[in-house]
């Protein structure tokens, strides 16, 4: 465990002293506290061991970053690991991702745990994945837990790259490798509130503004205490409370009869969530949030209301998906590794005039696509949406 200066300093030389691609993982502790940040960083190359960094007490790993300028980094599901990483100052400029990799070769289960035994025949200890990495001192027995994960990760790759080339798909996974390095961090979502679980639950305006306003105090809540925001007060609490009369939850004890604001932690809060509830019940209607469904600022609306609002698109769009699935098929991987269901949605809702493999193309390098998914799909594409009723 790297947990001093002096001792980063020593595991940077052995990183840039080693040899060939360095594995790397990152371990968070969403489940338990705010954000995503890395509680632990693994790293393993060959020459230099395996090295667990803990960038609580390390928080610049700009010298590692350094150390590794033109290693390949191995990652599994590395879109999960990289902004973190990225947060300390390690940001690789090569890489392999295990998981995206396993995808592109159509294994049907791509958890590393599940292709390390696959592939390399290894069993792969799994039993402390939802364990809380940000307590200190972290126990033996997650230490070796964490160091298992990269343990044979260089190996996996190398397994994977040999089946990568077997099937002509090295170029591919290239081009998605590097998409997943280059890609911006995700935008602030406009409404992140419509993410509480069970929303669809409620159907009144007033009582999504229930659902807006506790959801915002709680998460202002969470981050000064640095606590998941469901740690603080459950999703279900805040749905049940957003079904009930906003009149109704106006004291003490109506509240606390819904399970979930009794709570030992969220029941110090209960001013906050009464005031949340006020300001839901006293919003003017015309500041009451809308209903979900809608078309969106940024594009197309929900497929399920295509066939109601514009059936030409919704036949496209039934044409575009089989055009595609059956192209998955024929090359052996899932059909959204193919071609982003978002972009298939884009183009069937307003294809391109005039229609053609040219003008397909270009729309689909519009939202995204890679060169290799553009090669395999713009011709036939742009065949089923000139061939669907206008």
């Amino acid at each position: 465990m790297i947990d001093t200066q002096a001792a980063l300093t020593t595991a940077v030389g052995a990183l840039a002293q080693g040899t060939g691609p360095v594995a790397v993982d990152a371990e968070r502790a969403s489940g338990y506290r705010y954000g995503q940040r890395a509680y632990l960083v693994q790293l393993r190359r060959a020459g230099a061991g395996t090295i667990l960094i803990d960038p609580i007490a390390c928080p610049d790993l700009s010298a590692v970053d350094n150390a590794l300028d033109d290693a390949e980094a191995v990652l599994h599901a590395a879109s999960q690991d990289l902004p973190c990483l990225a947060e300390i100052g390690y940001r690789p400029h090569h890489m392999f991702d295990t998981e995206l990799a396993g995808r592109l070769l159509g294994y049907p289960r791509v958890a590393l745990g599940t292709l390390v035994e696959e592939i390399l025949g290894f069993h792969l200890e799994k039993g402390h994945s939802a364990a809380d990495w940000s307590i200190r001192p972290l126990r033996e027995e997650l230490l070796r837990y964490a160091a298992l994960d990269v343990e044979v990760l260089v190996d996996l790759r190398d397994a994977l790259a040999e089946q990568l080339a077997e099937q002509g798909k090295t170029e591919w996974a290239r081009q998605e490798f590097e998409a997943v390095l280059a890609a911006d961090p995700p935008a602030p979502r406009a409404e992140p509130w419509r993410r509480t679980s069970g929303i669809h639950r409620v159907q009144a305006r007033r009582g999504l503004a229930v659902v807006r306003e506790l959801w915002t105090a709680r998460d202002r809540i969470a981050q000064d205490a640095d606590l998941s925001p469901r740690r603080v007060l459950p999703d279900a609490a805040i749905v049940e409370a957003a079904r009930t009369s906003p009149g109704a939850l106006a004291g003490h004890t109506q509240l606390m009869r819904i399970s979930g604001f009794a709570g030992r932690f969220s029941r110090r809060y209960e001013r906050e969530w009464l005031t949340a509830i006020r300001r839901a019940r006293d919003l003017d209607d015309g500041d009451l949030p809308e209903p979900a469904g809608g078309m969106t600022s940024n594009g197309p609306p929900p497929p399920h209301r295509w066939s109601e609002r514009d059936p030409a698109a919704a036949a496209r769009l039934a044409a575009a998906r089989q055009v595609i699935t059956a192209l998955a098929q024929a090359h052996g991987l899932p059909a959204e590794n193919l071609l982003s269901p978002d972009a298939v949605r884009r183009l069937s809702w307003e294809p391109p005039r005039p229609v053609g493999a040219g003008t397909v193309a270009d729309a689909l390098a519009g939202s995204g696509a890679r060169p290799w998914q553009i090669e395999l799909t713009a011709e036939p594409l742009a065949a089923a949406l000139y061939d669907s009723p206008e």
